[in-house]
């Protein structure tokens, strides 16, 4: 099965086993419509979803306190991908973005795109020759997404303007 990874448990929610997650989707909201999610391999069924200040609190069947909610700290959040909803036009999971090659638009590959911090603009984290360079997912700095051929296309010249080297 295909898998996609969500969120992140941060910690218990409370005395009756709510996980505090942090999304990794566009918007919290989403985890609304998910009947289920895995931990470690084991589903569990969703019994309450509510969000507030960007993250999810889920309830969760099987997790009836906060010492069973404790074990899940650090753990993946995933569902299978077929039950995922299709993003936006324009809207990517950064699971499918990590790993992606950061090219610039004459063909030269710059870095690996190693972390997506969101933000009212994501802020990129490419790994290029043991460093990493940061930069904000701005207007007319991403050319293009390339999903499939894992290659994010960025204009040359807006990225040294607005990246942290």
């Amino acid at each position: 099965m295909n898998w996609l990874t969500v969120g992140v448990v941060l910690k218990p929610q409370g005395i009756r086993g709510e996980l505090k997650i942090k999304p990794y989707t566009d918007s919290a909201e989403t985890f609304k419509a998910f009947k289920r999610v895995f931990l470690d391999g084991v589903e569990y069924k969703i019994l309450s979803a509510r969000t507030a200040d960007g993250f999810v609190f889920l309830g969760l069947r099987g997790v009836p306190d906060r010492n069973a909610a404790e074990l899940f700290r650090g753990k993946d959040v995933v569902i299978p991908r077929a039950e995922a909803p299709v993003p936006p036009e324009g809207s990517y999971y950064i699971a499918d973005l990590i790993g992606s090659e950061i090219c610039f638009e004459d063909g030269e590959v710059y870095g690996t795109l190693k972390d997506v911090t969101q933000a009212a603009t994501d802020i990129y984290t490419v790994h290029c020759e043991e460093k990493e360079i940061l930069f904000p997912a701005a207007d007319g700095v991403i050319l293009e997404v390339d999903v499939e051929k894992k290659r994010i296309t960025v204009s040359k010249r807006r990225f040294f303007e607005v990246a942290v080297l």
